[in-house]
């Protein structure tokens, strides 16, 4: 929080004013710079493969090319010292991840993916390649790398 007060040009009090801790004010930034499409609402007559590399292209682009982009580091950092932020971390992944599942079980439902996928298991691959590539390596999952990993991980 003193990090983020000084570069604020606030003081600590000022910051701990509008969140009551660290975790808090991860949430309001990540959800205030970090808005997730819902492919499903605004993309219905989409497919549900489209759906799913709508969802990636979004996340492949947040931790790339945005203002949450330089935060991943110091957030993955911090999750894995500080238990108030990894509860928070683990939290917002899951829930940011139940989109993608929850379009990939529509998949399966309707036939479009093999009935033997598992959506949450899925889900978990598609978007930890992302962080993997984005954490561990230095190239960029563009349009193709997107459309590799979907047919890697759904099939063609």
């Amino acid at each position: 929080m003193e990090s983020v007060a000084a570069r604020a040009g606030v003081s600590r009090s000022t910051l701990y004013r509008h969140w009551p801790d660290k975790a808090a004010l991860i949430a309001d930034a990540l959800d205030t710079l970090n808005v997730q499409p819902d492919p499903a609402r605004d993309e219905s007559g989409a497919t549900a493969r489209q759906r799913v590399e709508i969802l990636l292209h979004h996340l492949a682009t947040a931790l790339t090319d945005s203002a949450v982009s330089a935060c991943i580091p110091a957030l993955v950092h911090a999750a894995a010292t500080e238990s108030v932020v990894r509860d928070f971390f683990y939290a917002y992944s899951a829930h940011r991840r139940r989109r993608l599942t929850e379009t990939i079980a529509a998949g399966v439902a309707n036939g479009e993916f093999s009935g033997r996928i598992d959506p949450e298991a899925a889900a978990i691959a598609l978007s930890g390649a992302l962080f993997y590539q984005r954490l561990a390596t230095s190239d960029v999952a563009d349009d193709l790398f997107i459309d590799r990993l979907v047919d890697t991980v759904m099939g063609p």
